[in-house]
C-alpha cells in the first residue's frame, strides 16, 4: 500500500523527514524574501537614487548574473561537502550582503563608478554577491528532498519547498512595504539580513544531510525512506564517489545531450520568467501602472502570492495522487505543469481591463497556475543521476535562472520605450505557453538518467 505524506506520518513510521522539509521551507521563504527586497523598496529607492527603468532592470538582473554563474560550482560543493555545511555558509553570506545593500545611500551620488553614481554601482555589486551566495540553495533543496523522501512523496515535498517563494511574498511583502513606508527603504535590508543570520545558526544546529546522519530517526522511517527510492543515503557507493570526485566534463556533456533534460531546462527557463516578473517588476507595476500606493501594493501583492502558494502545494499533491492511482510518472508530473502554465497565460488579459479588483483577480489566477505548474524540482529529483544529484540540480537551476538575467532587463527596456507594461505582460505570458509546448513536444518520457562511465 502506498502512503501519502499525512498517512505515512499517521502510520507510526516517523516524522523526522517532515522536520527537514519544514526547515527547507523556512529557509526558502527567507531566500525569496531577500530576492524581493529591491522590488518592494524599488519605487522609493529608485526615486531617491535617481535610477531610471533600464538601470533598475539591470539592478534587478544583477542577482541572477552571479546566481547563474555560481550554480555548477555550488552543485559540486554540495556533492563534495554536503548540504548542511554549504547551505549554512550560503545563508550567512547572502544575509550579510543583504544587510550591506541598506548602506549604499551613504556612499553618495556625486562620486562615479563604472559610469554610474557610486551608490547605484554599489547596489548592483551587492546584488551580485547576494546571487553568488544564494547559488547553492535550490540545488541543495532538491538534493535534500531526494535524500529524505521516497519517490511517491517527492512531488508533494518538492512542491512545498518550491511554494515558499509565494509564502515569502504573503508574509514579507506587507511587512517590508510597511517598513519602507514607516521607517525607510534601507531598514528593509537590515531587517531581512538580520533574520537570515539567525537562520544560518539554527540551520547548522538542527539539519542533517541524510537519514544516515540523523541521530534520532527511527529505523522504520529510515527503511521506509530508502526502500521508497530515496537517493544519497550517505552510505551508498555513488554518494561516496560524488564526495571525492571533482566536476567531470563528461557528465555535463551527457546531461546536455539528453533531449528530455533539455526540454525540462527550457521549460524551467520559461517558468522562471514568470517568477522574476513577480519578484522584481510586479510591485512597481502596481504602483506605476495601476496607481496604487506603495503600502497598498505590498498588501495587494500578497493575494496573488497566496494563490500561487495554494497552487504550488496543490500541484504536488495532485501529482503524487496521480502516481498512487497508478498513472505513469510522466503523466503525473506533466498534467499539473501543462494545466498550470495554460492558466498563467491569463495575465495578458490585464492589458484589457481597467478595474483594479479585476486586475488583481486575473493576476491571482495567473500565479495560481504558475504555482500549480512549478513541479520542475520534483522532475529533477526524478531524473537526476545518483552520482551527481547536486550537479544535475545546479545545471537545471542554471538554465532556469538565466530568466532572472533576461526578464528584468527586457521588461525595463519595454517599459522605458513604450511607457507601459502592456508589452511586458505579453512577453511574460507567452513564456508560459512555450513551457507547455516544451513539456508536450520535447520532454517525452520522464525517467532517471543513467550515466555512462567517463
Amino acid at each position: 500500500m502506498q502512503l501519502s505524506l499525512s498517512s505515512a506520518a499517521a502510520s507510526g513510521i516517523g516524522r523526522a523527514r517532515f522536520g527537514v522539509l519544514a526547515m527547507i521551507f523556512v529557509v526558502t521563504v527567507l531566500n525569496y524574501a531577500d530576492r524581493a527586497t529591491v522590488g518592494v523598496a524599488g519605487p522609493v529607492l529608485s526615486k531617491e537614487l535617481g535610477i531610471d527603468a533600464v538601470q533598475m532592470g539591470f539592478i534587478f538582473s544583477a542577482f541572477s548574473w552571479s546566481y547563474v554563474l555560481g550554480q555548477l560550482p555550488g552543485g559540486w560543493l554540495l556533492d563534495k561537502f554536503g548540504a548542511k555545511q554549504v547551505y549554512a555558509w550560503s545563508i550567512l553570506l547572502w544575509s550579510l550582503f543583504t544587510m550591506l545593500q541598506g548602506s549604499v545611500h551613504h556612499m553618495g551620488m556625486d562620486q562615479m563608478l563604472f559610469g554610474l553614481p557610486l551608490a547605484v554601482s554599489a547596489l548592483f555589486l551587492m546584488r551580485l554577491m547576494v546571487g553568488l551566495s544564494e547559488s547553492p540553495s535550490f540545488p541543495a533543496n532538491g538534493r535534500m528532498v531526494a535524500a529524505w523522501f521516497p519517490v511517491k512523496e517527492r512531488g508533494t515535498a518538492s512542491a512545498i519547498f518550491n511554494s515558499a517563494q509565494y509564502f515569502a511574498t504573503v508574509l514579507f511583502a506587507p511587512i517590508m512595504a510597511w517598513i519602507v513606508h514607516a521607517i525607510g527603504w534601507s531598514e528593509v535590508f537590515y531587517f531581512m539580513g538580520g533574520l537570515g543570520i539567525l537562520m544560518s545558526v539554527l540551520w547548522m544546529r538542527t539539519m542533517h544531510n541524510s537519514p544516515a546522519e540523523h541521530p534520532s530517526i527511527s529505523a522504520a522511517e529510515r527503511e521506509y525512506i530508502e526502500a521508497g527510492g530515496a537517493l544519497l543515503s550517505g552510505s551508498d557507493k555513488a554518494s561516496q564517489a560524488a564526495r571525492v570526485a571533482g566536476p567531470r566534463l563528461g557528465y555535463l556533456k551527457q546531461l546536455l545531450a539528453n533531449r528530455m533534460l533539455m526540454g525540462v531546462y527550457l521549460a524551467q527557463y520559461c517558468v522562471n520568467v514568470l517568477t522574476y516578473f513577480f519578484l522584481t517588476w510586479f510591485p512597481i507595476y502596481l504602483v506605476k501602472e495601476r496607481g496604487m500606493s506603495l503600502l497598498n501594493a505590498g498588501f495587494v501583492a500578497a493575494l496573488p502570492a497566496i494563490c500561487g502558494f495554494a497552487g504550488g502545494v496543490l500541484g504536488g499533491v495532485i501529482s503524487d495522487w496521480l502516481l498512487r492511482r497508478g498513472h505513469s510518472l510522466t503523466f503525473a508530473r506533466k498534467l499539473p505543469i501543462v494545466v498550470g502554465m495554460l492558466l498563467s497565460t491569463s495575465m495578458i488579459a490585464c492589458n484589457y481591463v481597467g478595474i483594479e479588483a479585476v486586475v488583481v483577480g486575473i493576476m491571482a489566477l495567473a500565479f495560481f497556475g504558475k504555482g500549480l505548474g512549478a513541479l520542475g524540482w520534483a522532475v529533477v529529483s526524478d531524473t537526476s543521476p545518483k552520482e551527481i544529484a547536486g550537479l544535475s540540480g545546479a545545471l537545471f537551476n542554471t538554465f532556469g535562472n538565466v530568466a532572472g538575467i533576461v526578464t528584468p532587463i527586457v521588461i525595463g527596456y519595454i517599459v522605458q520605450t513604450t511607457h507601459s507594461f502592456n508589452g511586458a505582460l505579453v512577453f511574460v505570458g507567452a513564456h508560459a505557453l512555450v513551457a507547455v509546448l516544451s513539456y508536450l513536444l520535447i520532454v517525452g518520457e520522464i525517467k532517471r538518467v543513467e550515466l555512462k562511465p567517463v
